[in-house]
C-alpha cells in the first residue's frame, strides 16, 4: 500500500492567506480538491499535515475524515518543508505500507488519472522513486519507496527531499503525463489570478498518461 501525504503546513507567505483554503476554479479548496484527486487515485490512506495553530485548515480536514486525517508538524515554522514530510512519513510508516507519495497543497489542480498511473508505474516497476512529469518539467506527486524512509529521516533539512532526489537522480522513474496540474505551483496572488482566469476545462482532470 501507498500512503499520501499533502503538505500544508507553510505561513503562505508570499500568498498573503492560507493556499490551501483557496478556492479552485470547481469551488473546493485547494485541500479538499487534492484530498478527492488522491482517492479516486487510489491512495486509500491520506494524511493532511499542517501547523498546530492552524485551527481552520484542521476544521477543514476533519470535515474530510472518511478520506483523510489531519498530522500537527509542531516544527513546520523551524524546520521547512521536510519537517512536514516527516512528519507524515512517522504516521505513514507502518507494517504493509510500501511508499509514501508527497503532493504539496499548492499543487491543486493535478488529476486523479496522473495519481492512478504513478501508482502503476510504482506497482509494477518498484522504483526507489517515481515521479511525474509534465513536458520536461518535473513535478508532483512523487512515489517515495519504502527504501528511501532512511534516507529522507536523514535529509539535511537546509536540502530537503531535494537532496535524497539528487542523490538518486539516475534511478528516478520518471513518469510523463499529458496533465498541466503536475507543474503546478500556486505561490503568489498573481498564481492564483491566472488559475481562476483560466478557460474553463484548460486545466481540469488533465487526460492521463501520455
Amino acid at each position: 500500500m501507498t500512503a499520501g501525504v499533502i503538505l500544508a503546513a507553510g505561513r503562505s507567505t508570499r500568498m498573503g492567506r492560507s493556499k490551501a483554503l483557496l478556492r479552485a476554479p470547481d469551488g473546493r479548496t485547494f485541500v479538499a480538491r487534492l484530498v478527492d484527486t488522491l482517492h479516486r487515485g487510489g491512495v486509500e490512506t491520506l494524511f493532511v499535515i499542517g501547523r498546530p495553530d492552524d485551527s481552520s485548515l484542521r476544521s477543514e480536514v476533519e470535515s474530510l475524515a472518511s478520506h483523510a486525517r489531519w498530522v500537527e508538524n509542531p516544527d513546520a515554522d523551524s524546520g521547512g518543508q521536510l519537517s512536514s514530510l516527516l512528519a507524515g512519513l512517522r504516521k505513514a510508516d507502518r507494517p504493509g505500507i510500501r511508499a509514501i507519495l508527497i503532493v504539496p497543497v499548492d499543487a491543486p489542480m493535478i488529476a486523479a488519472a496522473t495519481v492512478a498511473r504513478l501508482l502503476e508505474v510504482f506497482n509494477s516497476t518498484r522504483g526507489p522513486i517515481v515521479r511525474a512529469r509534465y513536458q520536461g518539467r518535473n513535478g508532483h506527486p512523487v512515489i517515495f519507496s519504502r527504501a528511501m524512509f532512511d534516507e529522507l529521516r536523514r535529509a539535511d533539512p537546509l536540502v530537503g527531499a531535494k537532496a535524497v532526489l539528487r542523490a538518486h537522480r539516475e534511478a528516478i522513474v520518471e513518469v510523463d503525463v499529458d496533465d498541466p496540474g503536475v507543474a503546478g505551483d500556486i505561490d503568489t496572488p498573481t498564481d492564483y489570478e491566472q488559475l481562476v482566469n483560466r478557460p474553463a476545462g484548460s486545466m481540469d482532470e488533465g487526460k492521463g498518461p501520455s
